[in-house]
């Protein structure tokens, strides 16, 4: 007699794994650059603190389920607000440099035209 049970797997896919990876060395990457605000800083290492902290603002105890969302959502919100208020161009610098963005094409003002002439002397 077949079993009709089946036994759940997590999907083969390893995008969320890699993304979220990818992010937290983003985030990483940020915190140790000089030219983001020392006050911005404060917000992962905030929310972190907050997973951690043993007083919760809903404890999952008493809510199991929304006990984890809440602390889930506190640093997702902590990690998206510090990532979107980092200048602009250093977190594109560093998104290129994990390979999230394409490489940046060559600047034009970078390319010099001109001519070349030979001189007999």
């Amino acid at each position: 007699m077949p079993d009709n049970k089946r036994a759940i797997q997590p999907p083969n896919d390893p995008g969320a794994i890699r993304d979220m990876a990818l992010r937290l060395q983003l985030i990483w990457r940020l915190l140790l650059d000089k030219r983001v605000n020392i006050l911005l800083k404060v917000l992962p290492v905030s929310a972190l603190a907050y997973l951690i902290w043993p007083l919760d603002a809903v404890p999952g105890v008493t809510l199991p389920v929304v006990g984890a969302l809440d602390d889930a959502a506190i640093l997702w919100l902590g990690a998206t607000l510090f990532v979107e208020l980092c200048p602009p161009d250093v977190v594109e610098e560093h998104k290129r440099a994990l390979g999230l963005l394409p490489p940046q094409p060559p600047d034009e003002r970078e390319i010099i035209d001109g001519e070349v002439h030979d001189i007999d002397e």
